[in-house]
């Protein structure tokens, strides 16, 4: 009896997953049959001698407490994923702006671009100045981190307060690891599925315990996967992990002077290129439960809220957690 139960649960599993699959619909390099939680604005870049459109929410709040906050989306996402957040953000009094970076969501995927930090981080600044904002709390996850500290390093004058949810590059990749040319970056990202997206996040982000609410999520990466412009996302995709293999924040943090919360869920082991470093090594990249106390010893007077047990993304799989711990750094 016991071991038809775990094939029935298997099957059930396996069923689950085929239906999940059979309901993807491709979805074409801008989202742009895809509708995100708020109102979507663009604003034209004249950057690298070509026009871009990038992409952004503004979540204005009924009654306003007068502060600002920006959510900056994490590599494999886009600025939906902040749904929850921004509208308790908003409920709270916060307005709340929510770029996609440029090779991100309904932004362009230019097919010659210099990517940089610096210029998400200019990208970045365009959109605010756009909005005649000059003053907010700027919150990044994963990839959005290091955009966030890079963005912090450069405009320390318009950022409030910083947040960094379980950021990438706290460590020096290009140190630990072997490096991977952008072209057989391209290969790999060509060769992504439904089942490979979902196997990665199983793994990284939510420790082998998938729930319904991840499927929009993991369905966004592989709805691009079924579509015909899924080569330039891909090719995007591969520029912009080569940006994070080889331009680290790391050894910057220290010049960080804003008031700094790092939120760490400790569980997490993301590190690029791991796979391309020896096995001795791999094993010590990654360690975000020794990462975010060696962060926070680099940036002055910033303070450490560690999740116990939680991946790569709080704010989705503890979010009330996650929020709690924002809430109470910003409010």
């Amino acid at each position: 009896m016991k071991y038809f139960k775990n094939a029935v649960t298997v099957i059930m599993i396996l069923l689950s997953s085929n239906l999940l699959f059979s309901q993807l619909k491709p979805l074409d390099a801008e989202l742009s049959n895809y509708q995100y939680p708020f109102e979507v604005h663009f604003i034209n870049l004249n950057s690298q001698n070509q026009t871009l459109k990038m992409a952004y929410m503004d979540v204005k709040p009924k009654k306003s407490n007068g502060k600002i906050i920006m959510l900056l989306h994490g590599k494999n996402f886009n600025g939906a994923y902040w749904e929850q957040t921004a509208k308790d953000l908003s409920d709270k009094g916060f307005r709340v702006i929510i770029p996609d970076q440029i090779g991100f969501g309904k932004s362009s995927k230019p097919e010659s671009y210099q990517f940089s930090f610096a210029q998400l981080a200019v990208n970045t600044k365009a959109v605010l100045d756009e909005l005649k904002i000059n003053k907010l709390i700027v919150l990044g996850h994963s990839m959005g981190g290091m955009v966030a500290a890079r963005f912090a390093l450069m405009y320390p004058e318009t950022v409030e307060k910083l947040i960094l949810e379980n950021p990438i590059g706290l460590e020096d990749y290009k140190a630990l690891a072997k490096y991977q040319t952008i072209d057989d970056a391209y290969k790999s990202e060509l060769k992504n599925t439904y089942e490979s997206y979902k196997n990665y996040q199983l793994k990284f982000y939510y420790d082998n315990k998938w729930k319904p609410e991840y499927n929009q999520w993991l369905n966004l990466l592989a709805g691009w996967t079924l579509s015909k412009d899924y080569p330039k996302v891909a090719w995007n995709a591969a520029l912009t992990t080569d940006i994070i293999f080889n331009q680290p924040v790391v050894y910057e943090l220290k010049n960080i002077r804003v008031p700094t919360l790092l939120i760490i869920g400790t569980r997490d082991r993301t590190a690029i290129g791991k796979d391309r470093a020896s096995k001795e090594v791999q094993e010590t990249m990654g360690q975000y439960q020794e990462l975010g106390k060696k962060t926070q010893l680099e940036i002055a007077g910033s303070k450490l809220v560690e999740l116990e047990n939680v991946g790569h993304l709080p704010h989705i799989e503890v979010y009330p957690k996650f929020f709690g711990a924002l809430y109470d750094f910003i409010k």
